[in-house]
């Protein structure tokens, strides 16, 4: 008698019932839903088990100002108990935070959790009228920025003054003796932040997270945690205002690590950071690897402490991991896959060998499903197929604030969220990111990715940083353009460029014009700003560039 086979596939974690990939790592392990629970709770209380109770927490590493675990939890405590009883904030309101990466960032993030407060914090380099715009959206009472950034919301008419986190005063906040407050009940579906997504490629949308979407965050890397004999030391590059910087800073606490701060990233001062406070892990876009791979800049410092990379955010080229891990073999090279819409990561890969399986993102954590939909049919696809991924699991978010059009376009019935990525999942369930649909150039019918073209310039090694736009053409309708930064002193042609891609690709794939540029412009999160590109081609569309 024949055994009916199971329905889902044991490699590639397919239900050819459902149609649906499910992930094949451990189930993570949730607080039961109507617990009240808020996510710094949470955190908190996994470091009960940490053997390290009174570590290091946090590194300024511009002024080696250091802050214990002891001091964190009692700063935590004194402001959440000053910001409720003194200043009146409460549960439910919305805190705007204007600010670079400081040591206060993480404290004032934990309070305002712990006090049930919407954290809304937005990029410092942001403009007075861009900020005007997220104030509008996230409707906050009161806003936290530095002193480099204040006057931005001078303008603006706030129930409460704006606090100043560089300032003696905030200081004071977190360590002068006030009555200690019971602890507010939040629960896990309470709005715990408005992220803003990155806008690289149009209009800024508030993302609503949830205490419950953090807290599964947190729990996945937690419950995939290894026993280590000292804690880990992190430097990360994302900003706190970014997602996984936002997500960083809350499982940092859960795995009592020692996080490195930088106030504005540089590439030098990272690699002197590493060297001096002996840093294990890097949290870094694609980017800062291309520049440590394809350059010299880390010659002359010890990085022998670096035990792994993590690195998201955009995809990175098969050929720059290559070069990477050679002058690297020993770190282990971490690449994963999320949005600011799924509270962060939704796959990446475990241990070097997954690495090697070139061009993935990794396979799906623990709690995620994915369904890979044919954009024209709407019909589920098989492995190996390309299509828009689907995601579904306990870290999505809530919706878009203010804008029900934008969250029923992208949130699916059955929970699932339409990402917008062009993907195919492998038979051995890795996720490979093709590129953004509507980045796709369109050819004369033919749909070519960006992604696939830069990964190819960016393997030249006489080609430092790349990107690819469509750039209009009355005949083909769209071409693709490149935008080459060179290695210094490099004399590489505009038809050179042409040539060697030509060769590697179809014909309606071809790189038909290059523009050479000093350097490209990226987020704080290390993003590609397309449309900064995109503006460049339709001021000059009328004429060669």
């Amino acid at each position: 008698m024949n055994q009916k086979k199971p329905p889902i596939d044991p490699e590639s974690g397919f239900n050819s019932e459902t149609n649906t990939f499910h992930s094949l790592r451990p189930p993570i392990p949730l607080p039961p839903q109507h617990l009240p629970i808020s996510v710094s709770e949470y955190a908190f209380s996994l470091r009960v088990n940490s053997p390290w109770l009174d570590s290091l927490a946090l590194i300024n590493s511009p002024t080696g100002q250091r802050v214990s675990y002891s001091e964190f939890t009692r700063k935590t405590k004194t402001l959440a108990s000053y910001l409720h009883s003194v200043l009146g904030l409460s549960k439910g309101h919305t805190a705007f935070v204007l600010s670079q990466n400081l040591v206060q960032v993480p404290i004032l993030y934990f309070s305002l959790l712990s006090l049930g407060i919407v954290i809304s914090p937005a990029n410092p380099l942001s403009t007075e009228s861009e900020i005007s715009s997220l104030i509008q959206l996230c409707n906050p009472v009161i806003a936290f920025a530095t002193s480099s950034t204040a006057h931005k919301l001078s303008n603006i008419s706030l129930r409460f003054k704006t606090i100043v986190l560089d300032s003696p005063e905030f200081d004071s906040m977190m360590t002068s003796p006030v009555r200690m407050i019971e602890p507010v009940e939040v629960s896990q579906s309470d709005l715990a932040a408005i992220l803003y997504s990155s806008g690289t490629t149009g209009r800024v949308k508030g993302v609503m997270l949830t205490h419950r979407n953090l807290i599964a965050s947190v729990a996945g890397p937690y419950a995939c945690r290894t026993e280590r004999e000292s804690p880990a030391v992190f430097l990360y590059t994302m900003p706190y205002f970014h997602v996984f910087g936002f997500f960083y800073s809350l499982k940092s606490v859960a795995l009592s690590e020692v996080v490195v701060l930088m106030e504005r990233f540089d590439l030098t001062k990272m690699l002197k950071a590493v060297e001096e406070f002996r840093v294990t892990h890097l949290a870094m876009a694609p980017p800062v690897v291309l520049a440590m791979a394809k350059t010299d800049v880390t010659k002359g410092y010890d990085l022998s402490s670096l035990e792994g990379v993590a690195c998201g955010a955009a995809p990175i080229a098969k050929d720059v991991i290559s070069d990477f891990l050679a002058k690297f073999p020993r770190v282990v090279f971490v690449q994963g896959y999320g949005l600011t819409e799924s509270t962060g990561p939704v796959c990446r890969t475990v241990g070097q060998e997954e690495t090697f399986h070139w061009g993935a993102t990794g396979k799906l954590s623990g709690g995620f499903e994915a369904k890979i939909i044919n954009p024209d049919t709407g019909d589920a696809l098989p492995p190996g197929k390309q299509g828009e991924l689907w995601i579904r699991g306990p870290s999505i978010m809530k919706g878009y604030i203010g804008d029900p059009e934008a969250t029923s376009a992208t949130s699916v019935a059955g929970g699932w969220l339409r990402t917008g990525d062009l993907c195919y999942i492998d038979e051995e369930g890795f996720l490979f990111v093709v590129d953004r649909f509507k980045e796709l150039i369109k050819y004369k019918g033919y749909q070519v990715a960006p992604a696939e073209l830069e990964h190819l310039l960016q393997s030249h090694p006489e080609i430092v940083d790349a990107a690819v736009i469509p750039y209009p053409d009355e005949e083909a309708g769209q071409v693709p353009i490149a935008f080459v930064v060179r290695q210094p002193r490099c004399s590489l042609s505009e038809e050179e460029i042409i040539d060697f891609v030509a060769k590697q690709v179809a014909p309606y794939k071809k790189i038909r014009r290059v523009t050479f540029v000093n350097s490209l412009p990226k987020s704080a999160a290390g993003k590609l700003l397309r449309k900064d590109l995109r503006k460049i081609v339709s001021d000059n569309s009328s004429s060669r560039l």
